[in-house]
């Protein structure tokens, strides 16, 4: 016959014991988060939030930016749909933002390997080609702007260069080039950062074992230095191709949206209707850009997070 011997136990059940529910219910924030979040949360409602809801209230109005108006409902977004100038400016911001992520990437990935290998004077050239991320945006394009329209003309005709004795700037089909170089020039040093900070954490003795194997430079790029630094590739796009969406000071500069409307971004595009008289039109514009944005967005963060990076 067997016996069955008491566990013993505690003065305490279960139902006594905490559970990490509770702990979480009953644990007590400090007052120095709310002293920092509601500011913050009320400075960004009233100045972003709040004009953001009443221009999207607007956007199916008539108004013109003061006076009388009425509801005119999807008028102004089923305009934009057939209207060619803000077609014209959506395609050609996409192109631009494409053209100037890959040109971007790829010279300032080239740069820093350079400025990442041993050299003289390294840390001089880094400070030298971080100069343009200091420079406003709008007072680079002013210079260039000047280069490309007295300099470089004056420059081609003293050595009999025909074709170049006119300003870029002025040519239709060619402009969009001087902007691309622009916002080039600036944007690569923020690139390269990101691209050295990368290259800093592959160990030396992985191109060692490679050397002693016999692979020269190209095959130690093709095969150790870019699958290593593909991650970083990835968020220069994303921060690249979100930036160059909303180019609009470096084309102000340079050629003001012309020849034309050749250059005319979107976002040049609704800034010139709000003082147009298009203010509810523009504004349509405005929220299908923010949509745009948003879904462009939204990608890049499935991209980030199918690839387990951060940025």
């Amino acid at each position: 016959m067997s016996v069955t011997t008491p566990v013993a136990t505690s003065g305490h059940t279960s139902h006594d014991l905490p559970t990490a529910k509770t702990t979480a219910h009953t644990r007590k924030v400090e007052k120095t988060y709310y002293l920092m979040l509601v500011p913050a949360v009320g400075l960004f409602t009233i100045f972003i939030t709040l004009p953001g809801l009443v221009g999207m209230f607007f956007s199916f109005t008539n108004y013109v930016g003061f006076g009388e108006w009425k509801f005119v409902g999807l008028t102004n977004y089923v305009s934009i749909f057939s209207d060619p100038r803000i077609l014209q400016s959506y395609g050609f911001t996409i192109f631009f933002a494409v053209i100037t992520t890959l040109v971007v990437n790829a010279l300032a990935l080239m740069l820093a390997i350079g400025l990442n290998a041993k050299i003289k004077w390294k840390t001089g050239l880094r400070g030298i080609y971080f100069i343009p991320m200091v420079i406003s945006s709008i007072v680079i394009a002013y210079v260039f702007n000047y280069l490309f329209s007295n300099s470089l003309p004056a420059l081609a005709t003293s050595v009999g260069w025909a074709g170049g004795q006119t300003s870029l700037l002025a040519n239709e089909q060619w402009a969009w080039v001087a902007i691309v170089i622009v916002a080039a020039w600036q944007s690569i040093p923020g690139a390269m950062i990101i691209f050295l900070a990368g290259l800093l954490g592959i160990p030396e003795e992985v191109y060692e074992a490679a050397s002693l194997d016999g692979a020269n430079a190209w095959r130690q790029f093709r095969s150790i230095t870019f699958p290593l630094v593909f991650g970083y590739v990835i968020i220069n796009t994303i921060l690249g191709l979100k930036n160059f969406l909303n180019v609009y000071d470096v084309i102000v500069g340079l050629t003001g949206g012309g020849p034309g409307t050749a250059t005319s971004s979107v976002a040049m595009t609704i800034f010139s209707g709000f003082s147009g008289g298009d203010y509810a039109y523009q504004m349509a514009n405005a929220v299908l850009f923010f949509i745009l944005t948003v879904f462009v967005s939204i990608l890049q963060l499935r991209l980030i997070r199918n690839r387990d990076l951060e940025l």
